[in-house]
């Protein structure tokens, strides 16, 4: 995959209505300080067009980037943020359902986990909210340079019996400091764009 353009189209705050996309679109879920906006700065190329912050809960909107005029990367709020008020995250949580459940556009949703850690309570809640909305999750273990090699197929068996997946289920490793994960990530792309076709 070669991103040659990308723009920031659409903001979507909490009362707005979601866009009538007519490209594709690949959500991103994960959550708060996952390292969900360098993954997506990663994948297109640019250092800062995803905002991302020393503050966990910064994306508090779905932002839809458009990608060579082909497809759109779906950020969504982060979850599991302390410091926001329950009536916030039930307001985010809906917004994200909604999403889910109305987009006649998504075609994958990569949901991202810390590789260090066993999934949160949250994150299996997402994973559970991502199936029950008929989508299969593609799992993308971050963070992965922050651990040694030697730990890497422990933690993501971790991952995986956590949060209950089966063996089908792809967990991709990623580290946004070496980009390893990335070429994955882009097969992974390029084979729904060419279903697409």
């Amino acid at each position: 995959m070669k991103i040659k353009n990308v723009s920031l189209e659409t903001v979507c705050g909490i009362t707005s209505k979601l866009p009538d996309n007519r490209y594709p679109e690949i959500a991103f879920a994960g959550k708060s300080n996952v390292g969900k906006s360098s993954l997506i700065n990663a994948l297109m190329n640019r250092k800062s067009l995803a905002r991302t912050s020393g503050q966990p809960g910064k994306t508090q909107t779905i932002n839809f980037y458009n990608i060579n005029n082909e497809l759109y990367f779906v950020d969504l709020p982060g979850y599991g943020f302390a410091r926001v008020s329950k009536e916030t995250k039930e307001k985010w949580g809906k917004m994200i359902e909604r999403y889910l459940k109305t987009s006649g556009q998504l075609r994958t949703v990569f949901l991202l986990i810390d590789i260090r850690h066993e999934p949160s309570a949250g994150d299996v809640s997402m994973y559970e909210w991502i199936t029950a909305n008929g989508y299969e999750p593609v799992i993308i273990a971050t963070k992965l340079d922050k651990i040694n090699r030697s730990q890497v197929n422990k933690n993501i068996r971790v991952i995986r019996d956590k949060l209950g997946c089966g063996k089908d289920t792809l967990i991709i490793p990623f580290s946004a400091v070496s980009r390893q994960g990335r070429e994955e990530i882009y097969e992974i792309i390029d084979g729904l764009l060419t279903d697409e076709g």
